[in-house]
């Protein structure tokens, strides 16, 4: 059989930096995934979106408010991976905003998401060896490594939230079009240097939340 493997030459990081234009949304299938009916919405598997608080209905905090990655598009309708089998919600004035991104550059190797779920030990008196289930998943880091070049748009955003210690969106672009999507906190932004050598920035992002990938 042959190899399906792919290079990861050609792989692309990209830091959430700011907000696109909101698009308004006109219908909402319960479900799960839920459908999001909005006319020529123009966003692409992977995005990150944000919902507004204009969602009515008995079940609207579901949305409101909300952000998550956009999944299985088409030109007027997307998909978000929360499960509202059964709830009750209408668009109302709701609307979408896309979060828009910066590309980190000079990113030379990368590894990570290597997190494991939790063990909860649910041995009792009448077990004859320990017992265990597993509990949430820590979606784990990712940890890189760029040339330095601090006029690179991505660098200076992700040292800016180092200092900050805000919350970032992150995307992944595998070079056979998958899309990692996820969020998290820049823990380490430094810098190495030697002899002989390029100065290099290491860079720890704690994931908090899951880990979406499209499609």
């Amino acid at each position: 059989m042959p190899s399906t493997a792919i290079s990861a030459q050609g792989t692309t990081l990209q830091i959430g930096t700011g907000s696109g234009a909101p698009v308004t949304v006109t219908g909402v299938a319960v479900g799960n995934p839920t459908v999001i009916t909005a006319a020529a919405h123009g966003f692409n598997n992977g995005d990150y979106i944000t919902f507004s608080a204009g969602f009515t209905g008995a079940n609207a905090a579901d949305l409101n408010g909300k952000s998550f990655t956009v999944l299985y598009k088409t030109t007027n309708t997307f998909a978000v991976a929360f499960d509202t089998t059964g709830h009750t919600i209408t668009a109302g004035t709701a609307t979408a905003t896309p979060t828009t991104f910066t590309a980190i550059g000079n990113i030379r190797s990368f590894q990570g998401f290597d997190g494991a779920a939790s063990e909860l030990d649910k041995t009792n008196m009448s077990s004859v060896a320990k017992e265990f289930a597993l509990g949430l998943v820590d979606p784990g880091q990712l940890a890189f490594e760029v040339d330095y070049d601090l006029t690179d748009p991505g660098q200076i955003a992700l040292r800016a939230k180092q200092q900050s210690s805000g919350i970032s969106s992150f995307k992944m672009t595998l070079p056979n079009a998958d899309v990692l999507s996820f969020s998290g906190y820049v823990k380490k932004f430094g810098t190495n240097g030697g002899v002989d050598q390029l100065l290099k920035v290491p860079v720890d992002i704690r994931i908090t939340g899951a880990v979406t990938k499209t499609p």
